[in-house]
């Protein structure tokens, strides 16, 4: 069945599309998605760090079936950019398992399939780690011991001057540097964190919407469910139920 899938919606796509030239790029991971965001395609490398055995094995496959839920969460948010907008999301710097299975930061980019007939048929993107890219991550190196003090400690009370005391930055440096580097500000760096980690038990846990909000960081129920919905754009309950209904 996985074969047949594969094989229909390759046919669906422009000569060239898909290429067995990535095998051959050092540190290169190469995968290919249709518009249902199922796993198409993609290299050895790519099929390794999947935990399949063979590209077959793997095709059908959705992200939040392989990777941690905060990890295909983020990737299913970028891919449904890329699906809708018909438009390449380039250069995304984000977390992805490496060679054993821990997160690591690398550079991905992701861009639109079409049909012979002009369609949207998904997408396929690279993801190159830190090492193949070192000088456009150095940014994000600068700030790293920061990120993971506040990847240890976003559950407590952060003050940001404190933060920035502690690794010799003054507030407005941390501040600037976290707009260069990450598009967002210390603040809501931790905020999504937060989400993220909540997701996580959203779907694994059977705490109350309210357990969870005072177990990442917030004070209330209702301070919670504002910011989850402000950066996921559907309130926790909903979020659960989703994830319910697809299992």
């Amino acid at each position: 069945m996985s074969l047949e899938l594969q094989s229909q919606w390759l046919a669906e796509l422009r000569p060239g599309a898909v290429s067995s030239l990535f095998e051959f790029l050092p540190d290169t991971l190469y995968f290919a998605k249709d518009r249902d965001r199922r796993l198409m395609a993609g290299n050895r490398a790519f099929v390794e760090r999947c935990g399949f055995s063979s590209e077959a094995e793997m095709v059908g496959h959705v992200d939040r079936e392989i990777f941690p839920v905060e990890m295909a969460e983020k990737f299913r948010g970028d891919d449904k950019k890329v699906i809708e907008s018909g438009e390449p999301l380039l250069g995304i710097v984000e977390l992805f398992p490496n060679r054993i299975g821990e997160p690591e930061w690398f550079v991905t980019d992701k861009i639109p399939l079409f049909t012979r007939g002009g369609e949207c048929a998904g997408l396929c993107g690279i993801v190159r780690s830190f090492e193949g890219a070192h000088s456009q991550l150095r940014p994000y190196l600068d700030l790293l011991p920061v990120t993971d003090y506040m990847k240890k400690h976003f559950t407590g009370k952060l003050s940001m001057p404190e933060v920035a005391k502690k690794f010799g930055m003054s507030t407005r440096s941390m501040q600037r540097q976290f707009l260069a580097t990450f598009k967002t500000t210390p603040q809501k760096y931790i905020a999504k964190l937060r989400i993220l980690r909540a997701c996580e038990l959203l779907v694994k846990t059977g705490m109350t919407i309210t357990e969870i909000a005072l177990e990442v960081g917030f004070y209330d129920h209702s301070a919670f469910s504002r910011k989850f919905s402000e950066i996921l754009g559907v309130s926790p309950r909903a979020y659960r139920k989703r994830y319910e209904s697809e299992t």
